[in-house]
């Protein structure tokens, strides 16, 4: 087995609003780390200063993440040690910090988790829609293509939805959901774990008329219901759709197994029953085969 490399990089989950929600463990390495990598570093300097540690900040944040990636990089291949953090739950998740991960991965340089607090997670738990299975959608472009694209891939999942938004952009984002995916089941998580912490359940359609006169405030998590299913009535279409799904796929020269994995996840159908049905889509191809093959030698 191939030695795990020492730890360089260390991805501190940070509270979401509550700042007794930072764990001893990730306190212990702030306070341990050479150095810490910020979002926004005076929003750091806060949670710094109410734990009583004095550490060394440099900024990291989407516009500066290619650069400044570099730059961690190099002092972490020099031995240093670096904590990374976001402004305020898990870095790496809807944020630059997954461009470091997988660089300091290519450089051999050893990354770890202390987990804690994520705002994606916690509103999924009180949202009163299913746990099982869910997708983290995160935030929704701003490119009026890529934004359509994305919803049309969304409103298939069977799954339950979650997305971030900012409150100036969330009336827009609700409409385009309803839009997009028609009227299912919404919780609303505002500002979680802070003093005006709200959750409000609801529907898209209740929600479009809910902020006609309401100004939204705070950061929201959006946890939508997945596509509804009627057993056995809809059962049929959905294995249709994956099976054309998956056929394009091999077509384009992906295997098998990665052409039913991405087409089930799009559509959320078995993935027994679609291997099923491609078999037994190849099977009249294989039998010609065969046939061909037992044919006589010419003389």
């Amino acid at each position: 087995m191939e030695k795990r490399p020492p730890v360089s990089l260390y991805l501190v989950a940070t509270p979401i609003g509550n700042l007794g929600d930072l764990s001893p463990r990730a306190a212990k390495t702030l306070e341990e780390a050479d150095f810490i990598a910020a979002e926004d570093t005076r929003n750091t300097l806060k949670l710094l200063n109410h734990i009583g540690v004095k550490k060394p900040l440099v900024s990291y944040f989407e516009h500066n993440r290619r650069e400044r990636g570099e730059e961690i990089c190099a002092r972490l291949l020099n031995g240093e040690v670096c904590a990374l953090v976001t402004d305020a739950g898990t870095p790496a998740i809807s944020d630059p910090g997954e461009e470091l991960v997988a660089r300091c991965h290519e450089l051999g340089l050893g990354v770890s988790a202390i987990p804690g607090p994520c705002a994606l997670i916690a509103a999924l738990a009180v949202s009163g829609l299913p746990t099982g299975r869910f997708s983290f959608e995160g935030f929704l472009s701003t490119n009026g293509k890529t934004r359509r694209e994305h919803l049309a891939l969304a409103a298939k999942s069977p799954y339950t939805l979650i997305f971030y938004e900012a409150p100036h952009k969330l009336k827009r984002t609700i409409i385009d959901l309803y839009k997009a995916l028609g009227d299912r089941r919404l919780t609303l998580a505002r500002e979680l774990t802070k003093l005006h912490e709200e959750i409000i359940r609801t529907t898209l359609a209740k929600a479009v008329s809910l902020y006609e006169d309401t100004k939204p405030r705070g950061e929201y998590v959006l946890v939508v219901e997945g596509r509804p299913q009627t057993p056995r009535q809809d059962e049929s279409s959905v294995m249709q759709e994956a099976l054309n799904m998956a056929r394009d796929y091999l077509e384009k020269g992906v295997s098998k197994s990665e052409a039913v994995r991405l087409a089930c996840a799009r559509t959320g159908a078995r993935k027994n029953e679609l291997y099923r049905l491609i078999a037994a889509m190849d099977a009249p191809k294989q039998e010609k085969a065969e046939k061909g093959g037992d044919s006589p030698c010419p003389r």
